[in-house]
């Protein structure tokens, strides 16, 4: 009798189960979809930052790879390269930070606030 109903009791609910998974694997595989476009299409923007009231200007991309950085000749002062390098590193810092930020929203959407 332990048998029938184990075959019985418990079939029927792996078949629900099953069906359950079967629509978890199908969001995971779209939101997978979903996370591999989004990739491809951060990858292709830019995001530009600039220090020093603009006198320094840096572009990186959705990959995080500088891409550029401007300086205007007003910002290049021998007497003080120390500042010019600070406004470089602040730059591009602040450009990597507008790339993440945009990540991370972009990520949000997608996975609806799961942490993943």
């Amino acid at each position: 009798m332990a048998k029938g109903f184990n075959s019985r009791g418990f079939g029927g609910m792996g078949g629900m189960g099953g069906g359950m998974n079967m629509n978890m694997v199908k969001q995971v595989q779209k939101m997978q979809k979903d996370m591999e476009k989004m990739q491809a299409e951060l990858a292709q923007k830019t995001y530009t930052a600039a220090a020093g009231g603009g006198v320094v200007t840096a572009k990186v991309n959705g990959q995080h790879q500088l891409m550029e950085v401007i300086i205007d000749p007003e910002a290049v002062d021998p007497e003080d390269v120390e500042m010019l390098q600070d406004m470089v590193v602040a730059a591009v810092n602040e450009a990597m930070r507008t790339a993440e930020a945009d990540m991370a929203a972009s990520m949000q959407s997608i996975t609806g606030g799961l942490s993943l």
